[in-house]
């Protein structure tokens, strides 16, 4: 089922829009997309309605106008609105009845509808409007080079040009407020257009964007889901989901909207689960919970002995009531071991488990692995690794065939010592005169 974009605009007789020839996932070329099912079948609204509304930017932006008799436009089309400065191109989403309960359902009062659409929209004005879009992006990267060379802590994350190329919208966010006032200057004196700020949240800024989530389809927020409900750790907690902070976190570095899609069925089911049951009491010590299986309604409890763990029992909630039951009462069970529930094993009886894949445990022979011995090779600087190289090299000529090393003075001195002069080196290494008479004689 493909959008109106695919099944009424036909070029060459290809479709238009995303070229998708009606297979798009989302049901649509727009983001948050709305499937009009009335339009599509060619029925008459009893009570007309003259609201329509109208998307902008494929969807990223909707706005709810006034649709007078004379404009003749229907669902699909794209029409020129009027704004407060200048106009609009976009297109027609919903009409007739369901943009009555669209409005509703976004709290919109038929009265606060004040512009009108114009009239369709002519190849010049989409002309125009594809001049537009095709500057929103050389205009984002220059703005964020304006805002940091200010010092401004703000991340500008979409910029939005009206159909005529008046006014820009530049959509940021930041963590308090900012002073844009001098941003605005420039922006005008470069852009030389009407400028408007909109500080917009993280995870509407993931939903003009977006991406492709964890679960390899497109983000919820950028397809269907309008409404942002506060999502919080708790909810993982339900799940018995682990507190990972990047595996939990989104596109946006808030916590995953999917969390709250199960969540309700999930605390239905803890609702069967007996309170207050981390610990049970027995004869052979106490029992702690350490896991809960939700979908088999089964409380595994593990015995400490000796302050470790020890066998695991699985218990089902009516189980640990009873045994909850008697530790209030002061009574403590011999064991756990009758509560016990035996967990089916996928294999029948004592039979094996059938393979559908041949065992090659005692067909292949993998080679030995062999392990290079690491050399513990000493950190030099750059001049000790020179010089070291050097002696290696000297040392494996003849003696006779050496040259003498220069500017290595303990090489020097050793040399000087085989060859008798050792003292009197030694000497002149330490910047002193030699003694007179020997290394025996007193000083004066």
């Amino acid at each position: 089922m493909g959008c109106a974009g695919c099944s009424i605009h036909k070029e060459n007789g290809q479709s238009a829009g995303c070229r998708s020839s009606g297979t798009c996932g989302t049901n649509g070329c727009n983001r948050l997309n709305t499937y009009d099912w009335v339009s599509t079948m060619e029925l008459w609204d009893v009570e007309p309605f003259d609201i329509v509304e109208v998307s902008f930017k494929n969807g990223a932006r909707k706005a709810f106008f006034r649709n007078p008799a004379h404009a003749q436009v229907m669902t699909g089309d794209f029409v020129v609105v009027e704004t407060t400065s200048g106009y609009d191109v976009g297109r027609i989403t919903l009409s007739g009845e369901l943009v009555r309960l669209q409005m509703k359902r976004k709290r919109v009062n038929e009265e606060s509808i004040l512009h009108n659409v114009l009239r369709k929209a002519n190849t010049r004005d989409l002309e125009k409007l594809d001049e537009a879009r095709k500057l929103e992006d050389s205009t984002m990267v220059k703005a964020r080079v304006i805002s940091r060379t200010l010092g401004l802590d703000m991340k500008i994350g979409d910029v939005e040009f009206q159909g005529d190329k008046r006014k820009a919208t530049f959509y940021y966010t930041a963590d308090g407020r900012v002073d844009f006032r001098e941003l605005i200057r420039h922006f005008a004196k470069d852009f030389r257009v009407k400028i408007e700020m909109r500080q917009i949240g993280a995870r509407q800024e993931s939903a003009r964007i977006g991406g492709i989530g964890s679960c390899g389809r497109e983000l919820c927020c950028s397809t269907w889901l309008t409404d942002f409900k506060s999502v919080s750790t708790a909810a993982a907690r339900y799940q018995n989901l682990a507190i990972n902070q990047a595996k939990l976190s989104g596109q946006c570095g808030r916590l995953k909207c999917c969390l709250n899609y199960e969540l309700d069925l999930y605390m239905e089911a803890v609702d069967l689960f007996p309170n207050n049951a981390d610990r049970l009491k027995t004869r052979e010590g106490t029992a702690t919970l350490f896991k809960t299986d939700i979908f088999r309604q089964l409380m595994y409890y593990s015995l400490d002995q000796d302050g470790a763990r020890g066998k695991v029992v699985a218990l089902s909630p009516a189980a640990v009531r009873e045994i909850k039951a008697m530790n209030d009462k002061g009574e403590l069970p011999p064991d756990l071991m009758d509560h016990q529930i035996s967990i089916p094993s996928k294999t029948a009886g004592n039979e094996e488990e059938e393979m559908d894949f041949e065992s090659v445990n005692d067909v292949l022979e993998l080679p030995a692995e062999k392990r290079k011995k690491k050399k513990n090779k000493r950190k030099r600087g750059d001049g000790q690794g020179q010089q070291g190289q050097q002696q290696q090299r000297r040392e494996e000529r003849p003696r006779e065939e050496r040259p003498p090393v220069q500017g290595n003075t303990d090489q020097k001195s050793s040399n000087d010592r085989r060859s008798g002069g050792g003292g009197g080196n030694r000497n002149k290494r330490r910047n002193r005169p030699p003694r007179k008479g020997g290394d025996n004689q007193k000083k004066e």
